[in-house]
């Protein structure tokens, strides 16, 4: 469902899952499966509690590596990647732009 492009860039940007010290549980989900899952809800825009189930995985599993990812900054550095990447390629028109500030404290 993700163009692979879109995942090459992605997977750099993903941070490693974290082992369990006391070990056990289960096998974690591979990144690419959870990444195409949570594109599909950001796209899509469906409630995550109605992921479809051909993504094999939880929409609790999706929803907490959507935050954990989303702390780690991947998002914001995944958006950047995009923008340069289509700059690079002279894809960009920016004749028009509108620039947003965040609000200072």
């Amino acid at each position: 469902m993700v163009p692979d492009g879109l995942w090459a860039m992605a997977k750099p940007l993903i941070p490693p899952s974290r082992v369990r010290p006391q070990g056990g549980g289960t096998q974690d989900t591979p990144d690419e499966t959870v990444f195409s899952a949570i594109i599909y809800v950001l796209v899509s825009g469906c409630a995550w509690r109605a992921l479809p189930p051909c993504f094999g995985i939880s929409k609790s599993t999706a929803h907490r590596r959507f935050l954990i990812w989303s702390r780690a900054g991947v998002w914001s550095r995944l958006h950047e990647a995009v923008v340069d990447q289509l700059d690079d390629a002279s894809l960009l028109d920016v004749t028009r732009v509108v620039l947003d500030r965040p609000r200072q404290g």
